[in-house]
């Protein structure tokens, strides 16, 4: 049985997934404010351009995949726990999980060799910005894989299905906001 507060649908919308689209309004503003004014800095200051020649698009590009595969594993879980089958909604968020570590562990050494090479985030505004937005994300990344754990093992055991689609609403906009992310830092250069 489904606890009153993920059950009730005063707007025809239950409480559950409406709450996830509010803290993602919430983020949204959030995302949308810091990625403008990184555009607004970015036209005023070419220079940047040396800079962002500096990140590697490759290792941007393999992180697109890995986020769009994860989410390819989200919309399998969510499919799987519509039909009842926590097991398989369980196992696909695993490999959600696991595309969410890998992305981390290629953007740590993706850090740790822009730092070793001197590019910090006291370095200019450009780096400033790529490490506040890409940190940004990260950390919504490593959010989004400890809450999707939780939601797996209760899914493993048949418990508490629908909130397989409410994290994966979640994993879907962390994957959106990369989509700008990506060509912003990586390949506007």
């Amino acid at each position: 049985m489904r606890p009153i507060a993920t059950t009730r649908a005063a707007t025809g919308i239950a409480t559950g997934k409406l709450a996830v689209w509010w803290v993602l309004a919430s983020e949204v503003v959030i995302f949308g404010g810091l990625l403008a004014s990184y555009v607004m800095f970015r036209l005023g200051h070419p220079e940047w351009a040396d800079a962002a020649a500096v990140t590697n698009t490759y290792i941007g590009a393999f992180n697109t995949w890995v986020l769009l595969t994860s989410s390819l594993t989200a919309v399998l879980a969510h499919q799987a726990a519509e039909k009842g089958d926590g097991k398989r909604a369980a196992m696909f968020l695993y490999c959600t999980i696991f595309g969410a570590l890998v992305f981390l562990g290629v953007k740590t050494y993706e850090w740790w060799y822009e730092i070793s090479h001197g590019y910090t985030i006291t370095s200019n505004g450009f780096w400033a910005f790529y490490y506040t937005a890409a940190g940004l994300h990260a950390f919504h990344v490593i959010a989004g894989a400890v809450i999707m754990a939780f939601v797996a093992r209760d899914a493993a055991r048949g418990r508490e299905l629908h909130r397989v689609e409410l994290i994966g609403i979640y994993w879907h906009f962390v994957d959106i906001v990369w989509i700008f992310l990506f060509p912003l830092l990586y390949i506007a250069k």
